[in-house]
């Protein structure tokens, strides 16, 4: 019996409705360049503030694509924004034993992407990484509750586990080594990594998928550090 490709998938064009129906349309707004600041990053701290504002949820998660070197194998996840500042986008993690950090100790680049769905906006962020410092990480790390500053010690990221047990004797091997102290310091392993941005993209949906996008690139023969362009949708 013959059947036909569209039958064949698992899944088809699906709508709003969840069923197969249009895909809904982008209304929200528009984005001209005379809208952006000549900084991206200070163009991209008007947008999350204007995501917190919205009560956009969790406005600070991104997907952080990585790349392995030389097979060019791609991975990415979700990871939480932690800082940004004058040099970029600050995330952290285990750069000892994750898939991350793999990645990036054979190709010392990486994309982010954020996604703010009630704005019906993203940013798209390319470039160098680098290494935060043991005293800045410590800084964060100070800001953690006291149960994930454990965890990180506990954890030897995307190792594999033989049981849920023997994580959580990991975590009882680190708590006792730090009961009553208030003070745990960063783990060696662990620390923050800086997205050094060379390109980043601010993405405005608009109706029938005519998106308005600009993607500000580094060029040091601009006045600003920055060339801006407009991209086709």
């Amino acid at each position: 019996m013959l059947h036909s490709a569209k039958q064949e998938k698992l899944i088809f064009a699906p709508g709003d409705s969840g069923q197969l129906s249009q895909a809904g349309q982008f209304q929200k707004g528009a984005l001209d360049q005379q809208d952006l600041s000549p900084s991206p990053l200070t163009q991209f701290h008007t947008w999350f503030s204007d995501a917190q504002a919205a009560k956009v949820y969790h406005p600070e998660t991104v997907t952080l694509s990585t790349a392995h070197l030389p097979s060019g194998r791609v991975s990415a996840r979700m990871v939480y924004l932690k800082e940004l500042d004058a040099r970029g986008f600050v995330i952290y993690s285990n750069w000892g034993t994750s898939r991350k950090a793999a990645d990036v100790a054979s190709n010392p680049h990486a994309a982010l992407t954020f996604w703010w769905q009630d704005l019906e906006r993203q940013v798209r962020v390319e470039g160098a990484v680098e290494r935060l410092s043991d005293q800045e990480s410590q800084l964060y790390y100070d800001t953690r509750i006291r149960g994930s500053r454990i965890g990180a010690w506990a954890s030897a990221q995307s190792s594999v586990l033989a049981s849920r047990q023997e994580l959580e004797d990991r975590v009882s091997d680190v708590e006792k080594r730090y009961e009553g102290q208030d003070h745990i310091p960063v783990p060696p392993f662990w620390g923050g990594l800086r997205v050094i941005p060379d390109m980043i993209e601010f993405w405005q949906g608009r109706e029938s998928r005519l998106h308005d996008r600009f993607m500000y690139t580094k060029d040091d023969k601009e006045e600003t550090g920055w060339r801006v362009e407009r991209l086709s949708p």
